[in-house]
């Protein structure tokens, strides 16, 4: 129920995300999605990819500091408050949310989450019928 997501640590100079695209770009690694978290020294520029084990293997093998995570990618409807409905589910079940960000591909609304505790999102996605998505899921969109 859970996809792999990148989390590459970039220093912030001129550059560095370029490099990182550009290994990406080599390995013929297709992005779904991005993300990046800034801070003054460094940033974390999330991955949503079609092949994540291997894109993580070749950034790996560049030097480049890479973790590869568990994420959730669930279905939203393309219209307002979509959002804040699906995240109210996992609030009243006091499950927290890491972080998200969101993207619309063909017409379909996609959220990507983290959250400490997956068993539990598991159940509530199940238990509320919420269409989740595996890599290949998205990649077909």
């Amino acid at each position: 129920m859970t996809i792999n997501q990148l989390s590459i640590f970039l220093e912030n100079k001129k550059g560095t995300l370029l490099q990182v695209l550009q290994i990406l770009k080599e390995a013929k690694v297709q992005i779904i999605a991005s993300a990046i978290a800034d801070t003054v020294d460094y940033g974390i520029l999330r991955i949503i990819c079609n092949n994540p084990k291997e894109a993580y293997q070749v950034l790996k093998d560049n030097g480049i500091a890479v973790a590869l995570t568990d994420v959730f990618a669930i279905a939203l409807a393309n219209k307002v408050g979509e959002a804040a409905e699906v995240t109210s589910i996992f609030a009243k079940a006091d499950i927290s949310i890491t972080y998200l960000y969101s993207f619309l591909m063909n017409g379909k609304g996609i959220l990507i989450f983290r959250t400490d505790n997956a068993e539990e999102a598991a159940k509530v996605i199940e238990s509320n019928k919420l269409t989740s998505f595996s890599e290949s899921e998205l990649e077909s969109l």
